[in-house]
């Protein structure tokens, strides 16, 4: 479901369903967060939670950050996404989390309480902000006190695209298309 929902989206393939594969074994991943959805048996949703950090010199703040989110191309639209990430937005505060902080569509998480990060004087680990780094609160004025640099688990980083497309083949074939608007 995760390689339909992104394939060809930002660039041509995609490795998100990559990701879900090495982060379910990772040390940062965090189960209790993250969900599926389902409808009828199938599943339709997913969104998954891993441990991050906002390093300011000597003080490490541990936040959270989500992805891939992704829903079934069919459900896209539906709001199967937005439910996904209200629910676990819950969970996560509830879990005494302080923040989100994500790379994500800027098109889309605004709508849900997202901004930038320069509103909270976060910048990615090579100081630099942009539309799609983004963080909510979890709870009114709780990211007040954490500023510095965002860092996010190294399995995010570490995605070679010989192993994406070794593990591609356990998947039926789907064509690499170029479109428009893609990333590279």
């Amino acid at each position: 479901m995760t390689k339909e929902a992104f394939w060809n989206k930002h660039h041509l393939g995609c490795d998100e369903h990559y990701l879900v594969h090495k982060l379910r074994e990772d040390k940062d991943y965090i189960p209790e967060l993250s969900r599926i959805a389902l409808k009828n048996g199938e599943v339709i949703g997913c969104i998954m939670y891993s441990k991050a950090q906002v390093v300011d010199g000597l003080d490490i703040h541990e936040i959270v950050t989500f992805g891939p989110l992704s829903v079934a191309p069919k459900w896209q639209g539906c709001g199967v996404g937005e439910l996904l990430l209200r629910e676990t937005m819950k969970l996560a505060a509830g879990k005494g989390y302080k923040g989100i902080v994500i790379f994500g569509e800027p098109d889309y998480y605004p709508r849900i309480g997202f901004k930038t990060c320069d509103n909270f004087n976060i910048t990615t680990s090579d100081g630099k902000n942009f539309d799609a780094f983004m963080a909510i609160e979890l709870a009114q004025d709780s990211m007040k006190d954490i500023k510095g640099k965002f860092y996010e688990s190294e399995v995010f980083e570490n995605l070679p695209k010989e192993e994406v497309e070794e593990y591609n083949k356990n998947f039926p074939k789907l064509k690499k298309l170029r479109f428009p608007g893609q990333w590279d």
